[in-house]
């Protein structure tokens, strides 16, 4: 059974984390995890200027590395460009020091923020990892919808359905920008656009 809608008892374990934003306009948060990729993530950028749409990339630091004409456009297009680590980490199998290293080795392929917003691989991050990137002046994003772009096993018609009809105001949305999730990305992005464009909802960065 996949929980598209994250858990309640996740988001009350780790209540200090950004799992959704309270509003009570129709906007709802894309984001996209695992990028830059150098068609993919162009391909997104067409499918999201179709509607007008804006979003909030977490890149992995290697990728953005190898594809800064990627990042600056991602940027140019009005999106934000947050931090994913440089090698995606699991937090929970990483020492705090290396972990942070990490973190702070991938800020140097992004443009200065502020805020700056960090989302942990996996959604596997520690208390003594998230105490420490929190001092450093990072917010840590999670999210309230999951869309499974990255399994290619993934029922694709009633994913789509049930993230459209489980999509609610404030929602943080996660979709992928990468090789593994291309299949399921390229069926499931341009409908649900289309539908939250239909539905009247506003999708914008993270504020």
């Amino acid at each position: 059974m996949r929980f598209f809608r994250t858990p309640r008892w996740f988001q009350l374990i780790w209540p200090q984390y950004k799992w959704n934003t309270k509003n009570t306009s129709k906007s709802i948060f894309l984001t996209f995890d695992d990028g830059p990729h150098p068609t993919i993530t162009h391909w997104v950028l067409n499918e999201l200027a179709a509607v007008n749409a804006k979003a909030t990339f977490f890149v992995v630091g290697e990728n953005a590395q190898n594809n800064p004409k990627t990042i600056e456009k991602i940027i140019s297009n009005g999106h934000k460009v947050e931090n994913h680590t440089f090698h995606h980490l699991k937090g929970w199998k990483t020492e705090l020091l290396d972990y942070i290293d990490d973190v702070n080795k991938c800020d140097e392929y992004i443009p200065i923020r502020n805020p700056k917003y960090f989302r942990p691989p996996y959604g596997r991050i520690t208390k003594k990892q998230g105490r420490e990137l929190e001092k450093q002046g990072y917010k840590i994003i999670m999210w309230s919808l999951l869309t499974y772009d990255y399994d290619k096993r993934l029922n694709l018609e009633r994913a789509l359905k049930s993230i459209i009809s489980k999509t609610n105001p404030g929602d943080i949305i996660v979709f992928h920008d990468s090789k593994k999730a291309e299949v399921q990305l390229k069926y499931l992005l341009p409908k649900y656009l289309k539908a939250m464009q239909e539905n009247g909802f506003n999708m914008e960065c993270l504020p």
